[in-house]
C-alpha cells in the first residue's frame, strides 16, 4: 500500500510538472539559467522559497519558509498587520492628511472607496496618457529620478480586465521605458499566452516607475512617493482582477508585512477588486521546479475562471 501511494504521488507531480511547463512554454528556455532575471528586479519574488544552492549572483533580500505546498494543499494565510499608525514596515506614519499635503500618500486600504467616475475606454486611454506625459515622465519627487534613464509607466489595454503589478523596473526596463521586457518579462508573456491572452490585452505596471539602483528593493519612502501613480492607474482602469507578482507588490496593495509563499493562490480584495497573489516570474526562473510552476499555474487558472476565460487547449497546458 505504501509503495502504491508513493508511486501515485510521483505520477501526479510528474503530470503537474508537464502541464505547467507546457502551459508557460518554459520548455523552450534553458534550464541552466544563471540568474533568472539579470535585467529585472534583484530578487523577483523577494521573499521567495529556498530551493537549495543559490543559482544567482544577484542579492536575495530574504527567505521566509519552505517550498509552498502543491495546489490544493490549503496553506494558511498569514494575517499579521502593522500596529495602529504604522506602515507595513512598522514605522510610525504621520496622519494621512499630512502625508497628502507633503505630496505623499499612505498605502490604500482594502475598503477605501473610489472617488473618480467610471470612464469609457477612450477616456481611460487619454487619462493614462496625461498622467504619464504630464506627471510621471518628469517626476523628481524621490531620489530614484537621479539615476534613471527612462521612467516606466506601464503598458497594455486601458480597458483590461486583468492588471499585473510587479516591484520595479530593471536594467532593460530602464533602458527601454517598458515594463517586463527582460528574461522575467519573456516568461510573463508566456504565462499570459497560456491564459489565452496577449500582452496587449492586459495591463502591466510596477509599484515604482524608476529603477532602484542595483535592482535593489524600493525603499519605503520611495514606495510612498511613487505608488500613488499606480493607485491612479488602477482607479482609471478598474480591472476585474489584480495579479500581484512577488512580495513587495502584495505587501503594498494589502498594507501588510506578509509572506508571498503563504498568501499566494488565495483570493484577497483591494477596494472591491479581487486580488490574486502569485510568485514573480524572476523567482520562477530561479526556482525552476515543478512545484513552483504548478503553483503559479494554479493561481492563473483561478484568475481565468474569475474573468470567464475558457480552458482552451493552450490553457490546459497542451502543445499548440
Amino acid at each position: 500500500m505504501g509503495d502504491d501511494t508513493a508511486d501515485n504521488t510521483l505520477k501526479a507531480r510528474a503530470r503537474l510538472w508537464l502541464r505547467s511547463e507546457r502551459a508557460f512554454g518554459v520548455d523552450a528556455l534553458p534550464v541552466t539559467i544563471a540568474d533568472g532575471n539579470a535585467d529585472g528586479n534583484a530578487d523577483g519574488n523577494a521573499d521567495g522559497v529556498a530551493d537549495g544552492p543559490a543559482r544567482s549572483t544577484e542579492p536575495v533580500h530574504e527567505a521566509d519558509g519552505p517550498l509552498p505546498p502543491p495546489p490544493g494543499a490549503g496553506a494558511t494565510a498569514a494575517t499579521a498587520r502593522p500596529g495602529p499608525g504604522s506602515n507595513l514596515f512598522g514605522v510610525p506614519e504621520p496622519p494621512a492628511a499630512a502625508m497628502r499635503a507633503a505630496g505623499l500618500a499612505p498605502a490604500p486600504t482594502a475598503d477605501e472607496p473610489f472617488t473618480s467616475p467610471i470612464l469609457s475606454v477612450e477616456e481611460k486611454r487619454l487619462r493614462l496618457h496625461e498622467i504619464d506625459e504630464r506627471e510621471v515622465r518628469g517626476c523628481t519627487k524621490c531620489r530614484l529620478c537621479e539615476s534613471r534613464t527612462h521612467t516606466v509607466f506601464g503598458e497594455g489595454d486601458a480597458g483590461a480586465t486583468i492588471f499585473f503589478i510587479g516591484e520595479g523596473p530593471g536594467e532593460t526596463e530602464d533602458r527601454t521605458g517598458r515594463p517586463f521586457v527582460g528574461r522575467a518579462g519573456e516568461l510573463l508573456d508566456r504565462m499570459i499566452s497560456a491564459m489565452g491572452l496577449k500582452r496587449e490585452q492586459v495591463f502591466i505596471a510596477n509599484i515604482v516607475k524608476c529603477r532602484p539602483p542595483g535592482n535593489r528593493e524600493p525603499a519605503p519612502d520611495e514606495v510612498a512617493t511613487c505608488a500613488p501613480y499606480l493607485v491612479r492607474q488602477l482607479e482609471v482602469i478598474r480591472p476585474r482582477v489584480i495579479v500581484t507578482l512577488g512580495r513587495p507588490a502584495l505587501q503594498y496593495m494589502l498594507n501588510q508585512k506578509i509572506s508571498i509563499s503563504r498568501m499566494r493562490g488565495q483570493w484577497q480584495a483591494w477596494r472591491g477588486i479581487k486580488l490574486m497573489p502569485t510568485f514573480h516570474p524572476a523567482y520562477i526562473l530561479r526556482s525552476y521546479t515543478s512545484e513552483v510552476r504548478a503553483a503559479v499555474w494554479s493561481d492563473l487558472q483561478q484568475v481565468m475562471d474569475e474573468v470567464g476565460l475558457p480552458r482552451t487547449r493552450a490553457s490546459r497546458g497542451e502543445r499548440v
